[in-house]
């Protein structure tokens, strides 16, 4: 009697023994007819033992690549990728029929002999001699599981592939020798798990489990008798019997398995009489695999949790190591993304702007204070046909957006504003802002060398009855171009580099900002709707700044857990000067401001507007303060000027950031925001003079107000107090700087007194 283990088969000694045994058949055998070429191998029977010894002794088995599934932040799928479309299932999850069916036509004596059948090789060396070539192969199931091992450990490599199934005597020594190993540590029931979650069955499906979805749409624990035949078929030749393509002979395919199973007695003839003569009854199910799958515009999401993931050293220390994890798969990566928020903006991308428009448009939403990305949507669908794309507009060009971002026009000024609150300039700040003016001459930088206006640079504001001179609260609300150049003139462009760089603002490819005024106030350098998010949601959350993050959990099939990167948050501003930006910005979303089409009834909400030269792009970034959101709107090849343009189906004379792009911010925001808590900014008092009126002198109710003081270059002119001793200073200057202040309150008094002086204009820059 056969020596036996407990998990089935013969003990490791008598299957070296068994292949000793085959090993000194005859040199004509080996030599000649099993394995040609082994002479030059030196594996003649006096050498058998001492080459088959120095094999290493430990296949190492790599683990099976699986499906990776990608949730939002409620647990829904958002896609399904993989390399390998694999799910991994126990013995006991697969159907009888199935087990009984891939034994019968593979290796009907898999439960009485070992590693190595010596009846099947000998047959198929019988075989092969007289047909004068390799006909038969005689492997067992195990042997067929190594090969399997050694395939799936080449992965894509054409070459290891190629390698792992060539038929050449070193190979199949080898696997002789791992086979004896694997049965001795696996034992059958395993083995026959193994080798059925291996199997590559045809239609991208690898293991039973993914060929039973495939073809029948069922579980592999439910597979009829005559499903159980036709998939244990493909195996030999996947695609030569694949049923989707060659019904016929996968029917003919089938029947053999079925006679097969009848003639081992894995079954009663008479079922499978029964199951020969049922037609197959496909339910083929098109595999879904990668972000493209994605609904409601979540593919660009979808790729960049995989870019996040292929990028980041926390999923391994080389892009190799890390690629080699994404692909092996079998993760379970939870998101930030909230469905509520991605149907919305996507929603509102479809209301507003069309896949077949000349521009397109790019949403993002983003949670102040954790730096969760909720949403992010565009126009043009993921994919490679006709008004689609694989650009995400919404990121930088390292996670595939592009090349260099989308200029953010005056989106930018709030930012300028912020750096020059910190550096002590009041929000009540005055200055000249003619419609037209030259850039100044110098502008201090963070070294000794100043911005020099070589070239004899101008600008101009939007409308010529825009003329100063201008407060802050009005200059933001009407985004007065020439205010925010004086602005930095003042302060110089260090302060706002400095400010730019704690709040995360990079050009579209990686690249810190320029030292140039046109850059750093008005906004020609190119970002991502991501970018300006993340830095609009600092001032919702009070001046402290998170980097946005897109991966909340992340395991393995095994239950282990793999901590993805967290949101980094720094304080940027301080309380004050965030909760006076928010305050300057929800004057753009009012009925005086430039974004008015934008603001959300009910709601504390603040934005501001950007339109860049040529209206090449049109913006609106805003935010209450539990969201913050970014629309972009433009051509990815900044070739569209938008005017006289049809975009959603209607005719734009001209495009601007508080109208298209301003609409689809306030549909996103305002559905994404259903049913969630309405909190408030802090309160903050923005002091808004009137300074062509003139600014409050302090003076007594029958004197003199103290004079303010007089700007370079400046004239003053005289104050007049009313009956109440308020006086008003003119304050009409000659230039680009600030006007001086007009005196303070005068007590009151009974007659008409006379307020101080006005303070003059500022120095022409």
């Amino acid at each position: 009697m056969p020596l036996k283990r407990s998990g089935g088969g013969r003990s490791a000694t008598r299957q070296a023994a068994t292949f000793l045994g085959i090993s000194m058949l005859s040199g004509a055998v080996l030599a000649g007819i099993a394995l040609p070429a082994a002479g030059a191998l030196g594996l003649a029977a006096n050498g058998t033992v001492k080459k088959f010894d120095e094999i290493p002794a430990n296949l190492k088995t790599p683990p099976l690549s699986e499906r990776t599934r990608i949730l939002d932040a409620k647990g829904g799928t958002i896609a399904t990728v993989y390399s390998r479309d694999r799910t991994v299932v126990a013995l006991d999850a697969i159907s009888p029929y199935m087990q009984k069916a891939i034994i019968a036509i593979e290796d009907s004596r898999f439960y009485e002999h070992g590693a190595i059948d010596l009846k099947g090789v000998l047959r198929a060396l019988n075989k092969n001699a007289q047909e004068g070539g390799v006909a038969q192969g005689g492997s067992t199931l195990t042997q067929q599981y190594v090969k399997n091992v050694f395939v799936e450990e080449a992965g894509d490599d054409v070459d290891k592939v190629a390698a792992a199934i060539q038929q050449t005597p070193g190979r199949k020594i080898r696997e002789m020798k791992y086979a004896i190993q694997v049965e001795e540590e696996l034992g059958k029931k395993k083995i026959l798990e193994n080798y059925l979650n291996i199997t590559f069955f045809g239609q991208q499906a690898y293991g039973i489990e993914a060929a039973s979805k495939r073809y029948f749409s069922k579980s592999a624990k439910d597979l009829k008798l005559e499903e159980a035949a036709l998939l244990a078929g493909l195996v030999q030749s996947p695609s030569r019997y694949d049923p989707v393509r060659n019904l016929d002979v996968a029917t003919q395919r089938r029947n053999v398995v079925l006679t097969r199973m009848a003639q081992v007695g894995a079954v009663p003839k008479a079922d499978a009489d029964r199951a020969k003569a049922t037609p197959v009854a496909l339910k083929v199910s098109k595999p879904q695999n990668g972000c493209i799958t994605a609904d409601n515009g979540a593919a660009f999401f979808c790729d960049y949790v995989r870019n996040v993931f292929l990028q980041d050293e926390a999923f391994g220390k080389t892009r190799e190591d890390r690629a080699k994890l994404w692909n092996r798969g079998g993760l379970t990566i939870r998101t930030t993304l909230d469905p509520k928020s991605q149907k919305a903006a996507q929603d509102s991308i479809k209301r507003y702007v069309y896949k077949s428009d000349k521009v397109a448009t790019a949403v993002t939403m983003v949670e102040p204070g954790t730096g969760k990305i909720l949403a992010m949507g565009q126009s043009k669908p993921y994919g490679f046909g006709k008004n689609e794309t694989q650009i995400n507009y919404s990121v930088d060009k390292k996670m595939d957006g592009s090349n260099y971002g989308f200029p953010v026009g005056s989106t930018f000024k709030p930012f300028v504003a912020a750096a020059a609150l910190e550096e002590g300039r009041s929000a009540g700040q005055v200055y000249s802002s003619p419609y037209e003016m030259k850039y100044p001459d110098r502008i201090a930088t963070c070294d000794d060398k100043a911005w020099v206006n070589t070239s004899n640079e101008d600008l101009t504001n939007e409308m010529e009855s825009e003329k100063g001179p201008y407060p802050l609260k009005t200059a933001m609300e009407l985004s007065v171009n020439t205010y925010f150049v004086q602005m930095i003139a003042d302060i110089g462009l260090c302060p706002v580099k400095k400010m730019t760089d704690k709040l995360g603002l990079v050009v579209g490819n990686g690249k810190k900002l320029q030292m140039s005024p046109s850059g750093l106030t008005l906004g020609s350098e190119g970002m991502s709707p991501l970018t300006m998010a993340s830095a609009y949601a600092t001032f919702a959350n009070r001046g402290t700044y998170c980097t946005p993050v897109a991966i909340e959990t992340i395991e393995t099939t095994d239950g282990r857990k793999i901590t993805p990167p967290r949101s980094k948050c720094s304080r940027a501003m301080t309380e004050k000067t965030a909760d006076t930006i928010n305050g300057l910005l929800k004057g753009v979303v009012s009925d005086q401001g430039t974004g008015s089409n934008a603001g959300l009834p009910g709601r504390d909400n603040a934005g501001k507007t950007g339109t860049t030269d040529g209206r090449k792009n049109a913006w609106f970034v805003g935010y209450t303060p539990n969201l913050s959101g970014a629309v972009w709107v433009g051509s990815a090849s900044q070739q569209v000027e938008m005017f006289n343009i049809r975009i959603g189906g209607k005719f734009k004379a001209k495009v601007f950031g508080g109208e298209v792009p301003g609409s689809v911010w306030r549909d996103a925001m305002r559905d994404a925001l259903k049913d969630k808590d309405r909190p408030k900014f802090a309160p903050v008092t923005i002091p808004n003079p009137n300074p062509k009126a003139g600014n409050d002198g302090e003076g007594e109710g029958e004197g003199e107000g103290d004079r303010g003081e007089e700007g370079e270059g400046g004239n003053r002119g005289p104050g007049n107090g009313n009956e109440n001793g308020n006086g008003n200073g003119n304050g009409n200057g000659n230039g680009g700087g600030r006007p001086g202040g007009g005196g303070g309150d005068g007590n009151q008094g009974a007659n008409p007194g006379n307020g101080g002086d006005g303070g003059g204009g500022g120095r022409e820059d």
